[in-house]
């Protein structure tokens, strides 16, 4: 069935075109350049992996209920919007959200795929552009899973958020060869990232804990890369120079909290534009869910060199500065320590399962 049959809202343009700017740029010097790099780059290629035989597709999934989130994280939730609901509304709704946030998931995911490629074409170090080609094949896995599973299981998908399509074109539109790593590699995917672990964590179904830890384990790697093309590079820059980007990281975060409200559902279930910004705005869950979703960005930007008074000043009134004291490295570690331990789990209760399956064949042949 074509997407567009499934979309929630009729998409009238099929793609989406952004101008490129910015030089395409070659380097003819082959040697070792950074260790680091190089490293992750190695560890790029050996976790390379196939979503077909990795990820348990034959999961059922009720797609009114494709997460299992509690209802209390819906921010309607206890309101007399919800309280008038039918069950039936109620189960609908639940397949909206669930729409709704992998949708997000997959179109960012084709952006990072994108600007993947976009920055093997435009970075000038080699090391660079070596680690950014596994990126781009990590993101092309990403939006295959994520769109396979709107597809096959919840039967539903939402258009690109504009918030999220704003920032896209604001990355891939700029001519500086560093602004795809700052808004893709620390905003999009830092916030990508931590939306990812909150549903990772809340939700109880199979399916999408496995697909969100899997991905997860990439997106560690390609945040890791962000921070140490940037961290470097960003030393070198004129004061006025670093302001700007800060400036595109503020004004950044604000459209990736606006992104993370779902406002486009609301509109479906008949509750108004005004009444649907108040009601997430008051939510204590989306107010909890904020505050994780900027604990990957927030100590990501001031590692990278941007820490002014201005930039702590708007972290400080989206009420996220405490983020900054958390430790980036082992929430990364922990992202991959944890997809490797499901592997161990589910391979091993597979084999088990195998094992008991040929001593029942044997016994059964003994007896015969």
């Amino acid at each position: 069935m074509s997407t567009h049959d499934l979309y929630s809202t009729p998409v009238e343009e099929p793609a989406w075109s952004v101008p490129a700017n910015g030089q395409t740029r070659f380097n003819w010097e082959y040697d070792d350049n950074r260790e680091k790099l190089l490293s992750l780059y190695q560890k790029g290629k050996d976790k390379q992996w196939d979503s077909v035989k990795r990820i348990d597709w034959g999961i059922e999934v009720d797609p009114y209920d494709a997460l299992g989130l509690p209802d209390q994280s819906i921010a309607i939730y206890g309101t007399p919007y919800w309280d008038r609901m039918s069950e039936q509304n109620r189960r609908e709704l639940r397949q909206h959200i669930a729409s709704w946030q992998f949708s997000q998931f997959m179109h960012g995911e084709q952006g990072a795929m994108i600007t993947g490629a976009r920055i093997v074409e435009t970075v000038p170090d080699l090391d660079a552009k070596f680690y950014s080609a596994t990126q781009t094949m990590d993101e092309a896995r990403h939006v295959e899973i994520f769109s396979k599973f709107l597809h096959d299981k919840v039967g539903l998908v939402y258009p690109i958020n504009n918030k999220l399509q704003q920032l896209l074109g604001d990355t891939l539109s700029d001519s500086r060869w560093d602004m795809p790593y700052l808004g893709m590699q620390v905003l999009i995917e830092g916030l990508a990232l931590a939306a990812f672990g909150v549903m990772r964590d809340f939700s109880t179904k199979p399916l999408p804990k496995q697909i969100l830890t899997y991905v997860m384990q990439d997106e560690a790697r390609h945040v890791a890369f962000g921070r140490l093309a940037l961290r470097d590079y960003y030393k070198q820059l004129s004061a006025a120079e670093i302001a700007e980007r800060e400036d595109f990281v503020i004004e950044g975060c604000y459209l990736m909290r606006d992104r993370i409200r779902g406002y486009e559902i609301w509109g479906n279930f008949g509750i108004p534009p005004a009444e649907a910004e108040a009601l997430v705005e008051n939510s204590e869950y989306m107010q909890l869910f904020q505050s994780l979703l900027f604990s990957r960005i927030v100590p990501c930007v001031k590692d990278i060199g941007l820490w002014s008074e201005k930039i702590q000043t708007a972290y400080a009134k989206m009420g996220v500065l405490d983020a900054a004291m958390g430790d980036l490295d082992a929430l990364m570690r922990q992202d991959e320590e944890l997809a490797d331990t499901l592997d161990q789990e589910r391979f091993a209760a597979e084999e088990s399962e195998r094992r008991a399956e040929v001593d029942d064949v044997i016994a059964e042949a003994a007896t015969s």
